[in-house]
């Protein structure tokens, strides 16, 4: 027998507010406020009900939001549940969940909720009923949605098994990338609305969100302002509101006198009169309410997709499926961390009972995504360092090129070869990753590294993600590994490939690869085409490591064609620092090192935001610049990620800039679209001043070293990420004069302005890395969106201890079981395999 409040509360009693209700609590003050007057039991019992399956979910939801202290029903759970099975209904529903061996009382509060979760979202198999007979054919109709897969898990099944998802429904879906059940589960909300505390008309106060349960006088079709709408009066017993919503006025014919509804909205004053305009709304017709009367998610949408429909379908996706995936974390490693399971989180990240219950299980979510992450960058480490590399002897050889050098190392330099060095004394191959700030010389840092490979008669090879990039470390590792002379050893050789070098020039360089002949091979993705063959590669270098991934890594290990060692070693470079948060996660399978200490003599860029309307001082100061025999970057506006529109955008600055602002200066053009030897003629033009402005893309991001230029202006500077626009900046600064970064914005966003207050105040490439970073998100990072970067769905970047407790485990995982071959670690492998695809090759 159910159990209910000896009174019941009339419609219009009042409520104090009390935030953050559970759903169960509100959803009972509503039914109890808003339920019609209910004729007394006799006897001391209420009379007998069917016990049919709508009976049995009633029940059920009552244990729940008691507890599950199994004092739902007279003699407990375990004795109504017995008798119920005499029907059929309730006991097939009984038969689709985990049967009670020793009962219900006997289990513990969680895994009553459980249980009870499972049997309220239960649905009982039923035999197929015969098919009549063919009909005659009929006209065909708009496309069905696809059928789910009988012998799949339904989680992989098409969003359209979801009930009420029709084929247009599902086609909007997949606009989102939902095209799966286990996608629809996994689209968390972007906030949510709490709309648990529920108060009387009375008590609403204007100018807050609020929450009320009402019955409706009338409703009608009303002008409001230039257009109609539905205008509505409503009471509770405690007062009377008027309710407005703009251009839907097919609600006059849905809501009707006495219906009895709950709205949701912001509280205004009209005439006097509170009022609600276009709130949220619900009819309470016994059911669990799922836009009103509780916390309400607020989902991402596309064209065609409102809040109520999505609502609609995440919730009863949850209620049918959340109890089906699978949990992909070890039950003690959950236990360690306090962590839901994964159905009571998937359920609390979308509908919570309390915004707390949110917090947790968002951070159960983030955990294991985190996890994954982890072990799939983990694995990829032991991937690579798998077999042996081969052992340098670096005794005296670091002295011989310091010795060579025309300029002393800085501590941090020092220091960063050290810890290559050590690297390169094991078998175990080096995987390090070499961050620097722009001009902090990591360029000599790897030279020390391919002076040790060549010195053990290895080949080394660096690779530039851009002809003009590999130039650039091809003149500068000529300058630097030509002066460097070993006793009885002919001087280093150096040799370019790129993709512009053809015909006997491309042919004599291959040949001297394959013959050992070559020391150090420079280039771009020309190193890892068909045809190039190394005689002993030792070691890799890889530039601007964001550009390249694991298959061009890979292409280069094989490139390693030697009998003794399958693996040369590996160092990674950035010009662009990379927060810790995101060396953690994404670069988690190499060492860093740091080179955090500029060399002697170089000053800071000053940096200065030029506001709307001293575009032409800006234009006077670079004229003053080269009056003075400085030289000037103009770089145009990034149009967006196009290399045709930038290219454009550039033609047509370097017209308008060498026909109406600079016409008596000598301009040069820059962009990606032209032909390798013409950027390479316009640059040595420019390098040797037979230029005073160059106007360029993005293309001169890096690689360019000019030391007369002292300007750069960037124009459009508002649609750059800090970390762009700190790799521009760095492109000056390197001569012995004070040299400036001039940033044009029209009419920037108060984000973007953030932003370039940021450049102006630091020219700390970390604390810039991490402003970008908490700016701009991940995604964005390097300053054009990485296919490699996901978007985490739960995940935070500004979480450092979660990020690092994740790693933690994940060594330990994996050093238990460094395949996740135990039986308890399937499911995580499963989703570990999901990680490894989203985290692609686009990073480290």
């Amino acid at each position: 027998m159910l159990i209910v409040p000896a009174a019941e509360p009339p419609f219009h009693s009042g409520l104090a507010a009390r935030p953050q209700r559970s759903v169960s609590y509100a959803k009972r003050q509503v039914l109890n406020r808003t339920a019609a007057p209910r004729t007394p039991a006799r006897g001391p019992h209420r009379p007998a009900v069917p016990e049919t399956v709508a009976q049995l979910r009633r029940i059920l939801r009552f244990e729940l939001s008691k507890g599950c202290d199994d004092s739902a029903v007279i003699g407990g759970l375990d004795r109504y549940l017995e008798r119920a099975r005499a029907d059929p209904a309730v006991a097939a529903v009984l038969d689709s969940v985990p049967r009670l061996p020793r009962g219900y009382r006997a289990l513990p509060a969680g895994e009553r909720r459980d249980w009870i979760r499972k049997a309220l979202t239960a649905q009982p198999v039923r035999k197929p009923a015969a098919r009549p007979a063919k009909a005659a054919s009929k006209p065909q109709g708009p496309a069905a949605p696809p059928r789910p897969d009988p012998e799949s898990s339904p989680l992989d099944w098409p969003a359209s098994a979801i009930k009420g998802v029709r084929a247009a429904t599902a086609a909007r879906l997949a606009k989102m990338g939902l095209r799966t059940v286990r996608d629809v589960l996994y689209l968390f909300p972007n906030r949510h609305n709490d709309f648990a505390d529920i108060r009387t008309i009375a008590e609403l106060r204007p100018g807050e969100e609020q929450t009320c349960a009402v019955q409706v006088l009338q409703a009608q079709i009303v002008r409001l302002g230039r257009m109609h709408g539905t205008e509505a009066k409503v009471h509770d017993g405690t007062g009377t509101m008027r309710v407005v919503w703009f251009n839907q006025t097919y609600l006059a014919d849905q809501l009707k006198p006495d219906d009895r509804i709950v709205l949701s909205g912001k509280v205004s004053l009209f005439n006097g009169l509170k009022t609600m305009e276009s709130p949220e709304w619900e009819r309470l017709q016994g059911e669990e309410l799922t836009h009103t009367g509780r916390i309400v998610p607020v989902y991402p949408l596309t064209q065609g997709l409102s809040q109520r429909v999505l609502r609609r379908i995440v919730k009863e996706a949850v209620d049918r499926f959340a109890a089906l995936v699978p949990e992909a974390l070890p039950e003690d490693l959950r236990g360690r961390h306090r962590l839901p399971g994964i159905t009571e989180a998937l359920r609390q990240m979308h509908y919570p009972d309390t915004m707390e219950d949110y917090r947790e299980a968002r951070r159960r979510m983030a955990f294991e995504e985190l996890l994954c992450v982890q072990l799939a960058v983990l694995d990829r480490r032991l991937a690579w360092q798998e077999g042996r590399a081969p052992v340098f002897d670096t005794r005296g050889v670091i002295d011989v090129y310091r010795s060579a050098l025309p300029f002393a190392l800085t501590g941090a330099q020092e220091r960063v070869i050290g810890e290559i060095a050590r690297d390169l004394s094991s078998s175990r191959p080096m995987a390090r990753l070499l961050q620097g700030d722009v001009g902090s010389g990591k360029t000599a840092v790897a030279g020390a590294a391919l002076v040790v490979a060549a010195a053990n008669g290895y080949q080394g090879a660096i690779m530039a993600p851009t002809e003009i990039l590999a130039e650039q470390h091809y003149r500068t590792l000529s300058d630097l590994l030509g002066r460097v002379k070993f006793a009885e050893r002919r001087p280093l050789r150096i040799e370019l490939l790129t993709g512009s070098l053809s015909g006997r020039g491309r042919r004599e360089a291959l040949r001297a690869l394959a013959a050992g002949e070559v020391d150090v091979a420079v280039g771009t993705h020309a190193l890892i085409q068909e045809g190039v063959t190394f005689h002993r590669l030792g070691i890799t270098i890889v530039d601007e490591q964001h550009r390249f991934g694991v298959m061009q890594r890979a292409a280069l290990r094989e490139r390693a064609a030697n009998a003794g060692y399958q693996t040369p070693h590996l160092l990674v470079m950035s010009a662009t620092p990379i927060p810790r948060t995101l060396a953690l996660t994404f670069f988690g399978d190499l060492d860093v090192s740091v080179i955090d200490e500029l060399p002697p003599g170089r000053q800071p860029v000053e940096t200065r935001w030029v506001p709307p309307g001293e575009r032409r001082e800006a234009y006077d100061f670079i004229r003053s610049q080269v009056r003075d025999g400085r030289q000037a970057f103009i770089v145009c506006p990034l149009v967006e990620e196009s290399q045709a529109l930038q290219t454009k955008a550039a033609t047509r600055e370097y017209e308008m800039l060498s026909r109406e602002v600079f016409p008596d200066l000598r301009l040069a053009l820059l962009h990606g679209r032209m032909p390798s030897a013409e950027k390479d003629r316009v640059l040595r033009d420019f390098r040797d001043r037979k230029y005073d402005i160059l106007v360029a893309t993005t293309v001169i991001e890096v690689g360019i070293d000019i030391p007369n230029a002292t300007v750069m202006l960037v124009d459009g500077a508002d649609r750059f990420g800090l970390a762009q626009l700190h790799q521009l900046r760095g492109r000056v600064g390197r001569g012995a004069g004070q040299s400036y970064c001039l940033l044009l914005a029209e009419e920037p966003s108060d984000a973007a302005r953030e932003r370039l207050q940021v450049l102006e105040r630091t020219s700390d490439g970390f604390e810039l890395a991490e402003a970008d970073l908490r700016l701009r998100g991940p995604g964005d990072y390097f300053g054009t969106r990485q296919s490699g970067l996901p978007e985490f769905q739960a995940a935070d970047f500004s979480d450092i201890r979660l990020i690092e407790t994740a790693r933690q485990e994940a060594r330990a995982i994996l050093d238990l079981d460094p395949g996740l071959q135990l039986p308890e670690h399937a499911i995580l492998a499963t989703a570990v395999a999901r990680a490894k695809r989203i985290v692609t090759g686009e990073v480290s």
